[in-house]
């Protein structure tokens, strides 16, 4: 029996790529136990874990912060005990963590994440288009390093025919028809879908008979924007700030799908086994970052020389047009959403209007 530390201290989209990970490992490996280190707010990712995932606060602009927090952090992981270090981050925090864990005697291993071979998927003029490794791939090959192999064994961090839904029934009522979730910000602009054009398949979905949209987003601008969706078209709720993020978990379980960018929310609708219509623009999938178990095929982008220009979506258009995201029409984006969903239950598909 051994004590394995997992160390991935951001984002959420990350994250969430590696729960499906931490699941099959503590299936695959009973006897072990598997400790995952990250913020406090990601936890509600870690719900329904088999027993042997536990689930352990690093507080980095805290008593966690700067190089003294981080010796204290270590000082603390060290009443624990661990057999193993797995860094499925690598950045300088848990780079220096593991170190230091390293000179006490214990087994580390960390990610590669193939940073060449990202910067040749990017080039502007050197442009290697290939599809590189899945994140979780990474991952598994870190825990193939600790004498782990593992195969992926999950579906959904949530049961959908049986898990508690009066946190999210005052706000969405009894469920009835389809329900089609959109969520349309991202952390960067290369990955945002024009908001103009995305209203317009709002419009288009909501008065689709039969179906509810739910507005997804968060802080104070996106809240506002999306209030305002919701107020203008029938049949279109919000719940921007207004969940925490286990309810808001909840309410992606009961889906029929999700219409998202390249963002955390593609993630955690993949996470609760719901469908996910992406659109893509300076990012693409073949960097890696695709959300697990979902169709590839279900991917809206177009293709240009200069794509992808971006791993994260956070470098200029040296167009200056966003033309891989300009381009997508609107009702190519509603026709995908439709012929999904209609797919799930032919003989309850949908009348188009």
């Amino acid at each position: 029996m051994s004590k394995v530390l997992i160390i991935r201290l951001s984002a959420i989209g990350d994250v969430a790529i590696a729960i499906p990970l931490c699941y099959s490992l503590a299936t695959q490996y009973p006897k072990d136990e598997f400790v995952f280190l990250s913020k406090s707010k990601l936890q509600p990712l870690f719900r329904n874990m088999p027993s042997n995932v536990t689930f352990k606060e690093c507080d980095t602009e805290g008593r966690h912060s700067g190089w003294k927090g981080l010796f204290r952090l270590f000082s603390e992981l060290r009443n624990d005990h661990f057999d193993k270090i797995a860094d499925i981050h690598n950045v300088l925090r848990s780079a220096v963590l593991r170190s230091i864990f390293f000179c006490a005697g214990k087994k580390v291993a960390y990610i590669h994440k193939g940073r060449k071979q990202k910067d040749e998927l990017t080039s502007m003029h050197f442009k290697k288009f290939v599809q590189l490794k899945h994140s979780i791939t990474r991952y598994q090959e870190v825990f193939e390093q600790l004498g782990y192999p593992v195969t992926l064994s999950f579906t959904s961090i949530i049961h959908k025919t049986t898990e508690d839904l009066s946190p999210i029934k005052l706000l969405t009522g009894e469920k009835s028809g389809k329900w089609i979730g959109i969520a349309p910000f991202a952390r960067h602009t290369g990955k945002i879908y024009p908001l103009e054009k995305m209203e317009q398949v709002i419009s288009a979905l909501c008065n689709q008979q039969g179906v509810t949209v739910f507005l997804f987003g968060g802080g104070e601008k996106e809240c506002e924007a999306l209030k305002g969706w919701a107020n203008k078209y029938p049949n279109t709720r919000s719940v921007a700030g207004l969940l925490n993020m286990d309810s808001e978990l909840l309410l992606m379980s009961q889906l029929d799908l999700m219409l998202a960018m390249d963002s955390a929310n593609m993630h955690l609708a993949s996470l609760v086994g719901t469908p996910v219509v992406s659109i893509w623009g300076a990012t693409h999938p073949y960097a890696g970052f695709y959300g697990i178990n979902q169709d590839p095929s279900n991917a809206i982008q177009i293709d240009l020389a200069c794509r992808p220009c971006s791993i994260f979506g956070n470098k200029p258009c040296f167009r200056h047009d966003y033309a891989c995201l300009n381009s997508i029409a609107p009702e190519t984006v509603v026709q995908k959403v439709m012929t999904v969903i209609s797919a799930q239950n032919p003989q309850e598909s949908l009348p188009k209007q």
